[in-house]
């Protein structure tokens, strides 16, 4: 299963890259105002220590607009991944985008309907969002189930699920036990995934254990 951070925090992906926990990054609109920087110049940026695709949305709702956003944000970087609402505008933006090269990533997934028309646009990613499906009683977990089984009837779909709205470990556990291509996670539950009390005490036993030996390695 790849990683991708979900997050414009430039400090946190450097620091997540050594660590070799990112093969992506998404971002959104919300991210980047965050960030309280300059779009092109925090994507140009992620670009550029991020090993494999970098999701940087439109902001406008028609195809034109989309269009254009896209074209202009896939010149930053040739990682650039253009991510696109799923909506008409957004399908048949990520149709011609897709047919010119660039990645597209369809965010705003809430059905496994969606996603099949996602993978007919010719998109690189889907995004569904199991966080915020949880939020209204619905078992975001049962979209994603949903949609690795139908893309797997289907060879010609080459669209990978990108699990997003990850609220916590066991939504990427499960997802990754579902076949799952991708999850983007925030740089915090990345981190949650390395903690467990039975590590901390057992490496605590281990260096008591050594320091009673009066011994040094080097």
């Amino acid at each position: 299963m790849k990683f991708f951070v979900d997050t414009a925090e430039v400090a946190d992906i450097r620091s997540l890259v050594e660590l070799g926990m990112v093969d992506g990054v998404t971002t959104n609109p919300s991210l980047i105002a965050k960030s309280g920087r300059n779009m092109a110049e925090v994507i140009a940026e992620i670009c550029a220590i991020t090993p494999g695709p970098v999701s940087a949305e439109v902001t406008a709702t028609e195809y034109e607009g989309m269009l254009a956003e896209g074209r202009f944000l896939r010149q930053i970087a040739a990682n650039v991944c253009v991510k696109v609402p799923l909506t008409e505008a957004g399908l048949r933006t990520c149709k011609t985008l897709s047919s010119e090269g660039t990645q597209v990533n369809v965010t705003l997934c809430f059905s496994a309907g969606q996603a099949i028309l996602a993978a007919k646009a010719g998109a690189t990613f889907i995004s569904p969002f199991v966080g915020r499906l949880d939020d209204i009683g619905q078992d975001g977990l049962e979209l994603i189930a949903e949609i690795v089984e139908i893309y797997a009837n289907y060879p010609d779909f080459t669209t990978e699920v990108l699990v997003a709205s990850i609220r916590h470990p066991i939504h990427l556990i499960q997802s990754a036990k579902l076949g799952a291509h991708v999850a983007t996670l925030p740089p915090a539950v990345i981190r949650q995934l390395l903690k467990h009390p039975l590590t901390d005490r057992g490496l605590e036993a281990f260096l008591a254990d050594w320091k009673k030996t009066g011994q040094s390695i080097l």
